[in-house]
């Protein structure tokens, strides 16, 4: 399929196709969007948080180019799935996939953190077309989610909302304030996404407050438990799919993730939380990016000519 971008007068059709990507497409999509996070890391004017955002990059982009109903011809469609980014320091990869999707120009991805621009260091509803909630202050996204979810089931919606939190996030009492009130209310529309990458911002959750064992935890409150590699796309595709059938209370994936994934020298290091590359540094992201863009490119290609 030709990558192109949707922009506002593009049809539901190209919409649509976008929907029905597999597995090799979103791969190539998910690339594109990594490819889009570095260099947003270098150009934006400040932090712009690389490292939590190259973790959740293969879940964002398998919920809005497989999962999601979104159109972006109509950001504010009343019947669409709802995402709540928690961890919306992380928020160039939302950025990224919503341009990608057409809510917006490419081009617009140039100004993250820019004065004036509607596309800020933290998600805002109010600047950002198809931003769902704006957040950034951890621990407050489950239970916008939660009022999502329930607003559609009080109304007979039949929209999903997903919400992506951070694993050092879930420290915060009001996350578990908020998975009791789920179970409670039934919210068998609500999916939670643990982006499980071991780091917060000062160091590893293991080291600062443990959280383990994860899934144990939410099952205890009366949530139904997903465990996934958070890099496989196939197991991520099909998961979200198991997860919205389950009836009768809310869902939540622990997603096992690598901090920095996709760049050799920022995964698994912390430093890269909020650091700024270099040139050099920026020149050999980007180096490794397309080359593995080119092998998928080709990969694909050998499949659809067998």
């Amino acid at each position: 399929m030709k990558m192109i971008v949707c922009d506002q007068k593009m049809s539901f059709q190209i919409i649509e196709r976008r929907m029905n990507m597999d597995t090799k497409e979103l791969k190539i999509m998910a690339n594109q969007v990594r490819q889009d996070i570095i260099d947003i890391a270098y150009k934006a004017q400040g932090p712009s948080h690389p490292g939590p955002a190259l973790s959740c990059t293969d879940i964002i982009t398998a919920l809005y180019f497989k999962i999601m109903k979104v159109n972006s011809n109509n950001p504010k469609w009343e019947d669409r799935d709802r995402l709540v980014l928690s961890k919306g320091h992380a928020c160039p990869v939302l950025y990224s996939a919503l341009a990608r999707k057409g809510f917006f120009p490419v081009e617009d991805l140039t100004t993250v953190r820019r004065i004036n621009s509607k596309l800020q260091g933290h998600p805002d509803m109010k600047k950002t077309p198809g931003v769902d909630m704006t957040s950034g202050s951890l621990g407050n996204g489950l239970g916008a989610a939660m009022g999502m979810a329930l607003y559609s089931k009080a109304t007979g919606k039949n929209f999903k909302t997903y919400c992506i939190l951070g694993d050092g996030e879930i420290q915060e009492g009001a996350v578990w304030e908020a998975a009791l009130s789920a179970v409670r209310f039934k919210l068998d529309n609500l999916i939670a996404i643990v982006d499980y990458n071991h780091f917060q911002s000062c160091g590893s959750v293991e080291d600062i407050l443990p959280m383990g064992p994860l899934g144990d935890k939410w099952k205890s409150f009366g949530w139904n438990v997903i465990n996934i590699n958070g890099h496989d796309m196939s197991e991520i595709v099909n998961k979200l799919q198991v997860a919205s059938n389950y009836a009768g209370s809310p869902t939540v994936i622990i997603a096992n993730t690598v901090k920095g994934k996709g760049v050799s020298y920022m995964e698994h290091d912390n430093s890269w939380h909020q650091k700024i590359p270099t040139a050099e540094q920026y020149e050999q992201a980007m180096m490794e990016l397309k080359q593995e863009m080119a092998e998928l490119k080709e990969d694909q290609y050998v499949y659809s000519v067998r």
